[in-house]
């Protein structure tokens, strides 16, 4: 292994020299300098790996040798040592992007704390995150198998999160391949959870779900306060972690709760549930008129404000409100350059289209496709994403009008890995991961299945129609053109069948700061 080189430069190097001979004890190199313009020419001659500059030299100052060291290589950290606790010399130095900065007089301890904290911070965190995984490793591993209610899933799956968030940062793939497969196991165990207890959900003992989102969390945070309501369609909660920074920038987050999607995780479902307040079930028998099955012609999410303004108009609410759906960066624009509108409403409600298009386009672009291989890289196009959408200029004005926020969604998605068989007749329904129908052949191991849908409150197309869903990471393919069809749809995100991701979604209360 190569020696790390230090480049220093002090005007007073000489009365430096016990902490440089304590460097080489430690096997690092130590190259000297007297001056910032000794140090430039010495740092383009020199391979060094980190840089200790005085701020206050004669000639050219710390300062200005740190600019200039920037230009000729800025990945080079660059720690100042100074005299002066002047809070400008401090900015105009972390403005410059130093690596550190330490205050005279400095002891050999410090510049081993920086050196470590600068050249060695990546094995280090790689090695204590790995010990801790391997230690929490166990405790997953014992709690997978003892996991047994609504509020320990949810934990699980955090901390599942947590740790995929965290080893995803390291260069340690066989850590990050044990995840992996607790993940799965995760999901198996989560499976046969859902398959006994979802149908109970629905008496009153359940966790809140799609159709009690809006009565049980959203109408109590309705107050003096306007509120903005932003339903991001398909945001998994890695999705939200992933951007949950940026948002912090603007509000501080007062409350975060997990709450279920309703089965099939899909959108006209799910969300339709959010906004009428009702199952499908309910709502095919209430309002025929809005509500389509999956062989209906037309569109399936075409009646949500409907929907929301006879569930407001049930709940007895009296409230002034507007509903916004945003399916293209054209249309987001144009709301928020008209948003400060909004500040008169006691509810403004958005739904925001864009990761369920970019979840689709995924099958369908092979650009997206190569951006999007895999969760790591998914979360850092919606993070991409949201840094530069309308939706964030949206959030900064509701926060300058004093909005309270709300951010949810109506179901999550999964990366599909492995093919099912399914054989059904032309009236079953295309979704890759559930499908509805007669005379359903399919692998028992490989699903949830509901021969009567009306006993988890979905609605029958016919009297024979029942519904599949998707275990784990599946997705269902037809016999015909097998081959084809696999290769195209694997490695893709889909929704609408029985997993963490799908189901466990994320609802977060936010104040403006």
């Amino acid at each position: 292994m190569n020696k790390i080189t230090i480049l220093w430069a002090d005007d007073e190097i000489d009365l430096l020299k016990p902490h440089i001979i304590f460097l080489q004890g430690k096997n690092y190199d130590v190259i000297t300098c007297k001056s910032g313009q000794e140090a430039l020419e010495e740092f383009r001659k020199s391979r060094v790996d980190i840089v200790f500059l005085d701020e206050n030299m004669p000639g050219i100052s710390g300062l200005e040798t740190l600019n200039e060291i920037k230009i000729i290589d800025s990945s080079i950290p660059v720690v100042m040592i100074t005299k002066s606790e002047e809070e400008l010399i401090m900015e105009e130095a972390i403005g410059s992007k130093i690596a550190d900065y330490l205050i005279k007089p400095v002891n050999p301890n410090q510049i081993l704390l920086s050196l470590k904290k600068n050249l060695d911070h990546s094995r280090l965190v790689s090695e204590k995150t790995t010990a801790n995984y391997q230690q929490e490793f166990r405790k997953i591993a014992m709690d997978l198998s003892m996991v047994n209610s609504v509020d320990e899933w949810v934990e699980l799956y955090k901390k599942l999160i947590y740790w995929e968030m965290r080893l995803e940062e390291i260069e340690d793939n066989s850590m990050f391949e044990i995840l992996e497969s607790q993940k799965i196991e995760a999901n198996n165990h989560f499976c046969k959870f859902v398959d006994r207890n979802y149908p109970d959900w629905f008496d009153g003992d359940g966790p809140v779900m799609s159709h009690t989102l809006f009565k049980e969390w959203i109408v109590p945070e309705i107050s003096d306060t306007p509120t903005l309501l932003i339903v991001v369609d398909n945001l998994r909660y890695d999705q939200w972690y992933a951007f949950e920074d940026t948002v912090g920038s603007f509000y501080k987050k007062t409350k975060e709760e997990s709450y279920f999607s309703i089965l099939p995780t899909a959108t006209q479902y799910a969300r339709n549930a959010i906004f009428s307040g009702l199952t499908p079930l309910d709502m095919e028998k209430r309002y025929p008129e809005w509500w389509k099955n999956d062989t209906d012609e037309g569109g399936k999410n075409l009646f949500e404000e409907k929907f929301l303004g006879s569930q407001i108009k049930r709940l007895g609410l009296n409230l002034k409100w507007e509903y916004h759906k945003i399916t293209s960066l054209r249309q987001g624009k144009q709301l928020s350059q008209n948003f400060k509108t909004q500040k008169e409403n006691d509810l403004t409600v958005i739904v925001y289209n864009f990761v369920d298009m970019l979840s689709h386009s995924k099958t369908e672009m092979e650009v997206i496709k190569e951006l999007a291989s895999n969760d790591k890289a998914y979360r850092s196009l919606t993070q991409s994403w949201f840094k530069n959408s309308p939706l964030l200029e949206i959030i900064q004005q509701a926060q300058q009008l004093g909005m309270k926020l709300i951010i949810t969604t109506d179901h999550g998605t999964i990366n599909v890995k492995q093919p099912s068989k399914v054989i059904g007749d032309r009236d079953t329904s295309l979704n890759l991961r559930y499908k509805t129908g007669r005379s359903l052949t399919y692998e028992d191991k490989d699903v949830l299945a509901a021969q009567d849908p009306s006993k988890i409150h979905l609605p029958s197309i016919n009297m024979s129609s029942s519904f599949i869903f998707a275990k784990n990471d599946l997705f269902f393919a037809y016999p015909n053109n097998y081959n084809h069809y696999v290769s195209y749809y694997r490695n893709t995100y889909q929704h609408g069948g029985v997993s963490l991701e799908e189901m466990i979604i994320p609802f977060v209360v936010l104040s403006p700061k």
